[in-house]
């Protein structure tokens, strides 16, 4: 499986990619299996079929020995919790270490420019780093630690506040998606993304007429109506980010992807949980009003 998150997507989200439930069925291929045999054997509509781990004897099209390194459920739960126990010990850490000042701010900065870095090096690798990963969610959690202490002072139990939010978005979001209210489709994904990417390109445009003085009080990211209406767009995006997420941990334990996968799928859940909180810090400071 690849993360969903538009930066670490390497597969994509088309309709011949082979995603389950991407395709309304699947063809018997020349000389393969039959539609309802085993799709591990031989690759049919299997994603992982072809895939950086296997020995060429394995590949696509040649038979496959019982696989003993799939994918499951305990591994995915494992490493996010890893990644995720990172995020927050480099969070604790700041927050206790780092005091409110501008020197902080730099800190946070640049450990947010290092994590991001991080990140776009693991997107373009073939295989998922562990200590690539791992390194991620270390400097991803100073700059947290640092952000949460400067809202607190402001805004007193807004973190808490956030990481609430946080969960119990994730939390409705997984029952939608285990109820099945939300398929994942290709023209869902496509749809999304192109939102997605369109979001952040607006963004990014904001904040460069922000920096040069064009957009007063944050533009369209300011502390006002304004501000509040965009950090809810962005939470929806976050949310349609989770429910990728879900599909691609779901795809990845049925059509047995190799062991190493699971830490791309906590790779991908951590870098949504981050943003869904960010959204959510901004949001409880616009509605708690300036002290």
């Amino acid at each position: 499986m690849r993360s969903s998150n538009p930066v670490f997507s390497r597969r994509g989200f088309s309709r011949d990619n082979g995603y389950a439930g991407f395709n309304a069925q699947q063809q018997p291929q020349a000389g393969g299996p039959a539609v309802g045999t085993n799709p591990y054997a031989q690759g049919a509509g299997n994603p992982y079929a072809t895939n950086p781990y296997a020995p060429a004897d394995t590949q696509y099209g040649a038979p496959a020995p019982v696989r003993t390194d799939a994918m499951t459920m305990d591994d995915v739960v494992t490493r996010t919790g890893m990644t995720l126990g990172t995020v927050v010990i480099g969070a604790v850490l700041a927050w206790a270490v780092l005091p409110v000042s501008p020197s902080s701010y730099g800190i946070a900065i640049g450990s947010a420019l290092v994590a991001f870095v991080l990140a776009i090096v693991q997107s373009f690798k073939r295989t998922p780093s562990p200590a690539l990963i791992l390194s991620y969610a270390a400097f991803e959690g100073i700059f947290l630690g640092v952000i949460s202490e400067m809202y607190n002072s402001r805004w007193d139990g807004a973190p808490f506040q956030a990481v609430l939010g946080t969960m119990a978005v994730t939390g409705a979001m997984l029952v939608v998606y285990k109820q099945r209210w939300i398929r994942v489709t290709a023209r869902y994904a496509r749809i999304g993304m192109t939102i997605a990417i369109a979001f952040i390109a607006v963004m990014a445009v904001n904040l460069l007429l922000v920096v040069f003085g064009v957009a007063e009080d944050g533009g369209l990211r300011s502390f006002g109506p304004l501000g509040a209406i965009v950090g809810i767009l962005a939470i929806l995006i976050g949310c349609f980010f989770l429910t990728l997420n879900f599909k691609e941990i779901e795809d990845g334990i049925t059509y047995g992807a190799p062991r190493q996968e699971s830490w791309l799928a906590a790779f991908g859940l951590t870098v949504t949980l981050v943003w869904i909180y960010l959204e959510m810090l901004r949001l409880v400071a616009i509605f708690s009003g300036d002290d």
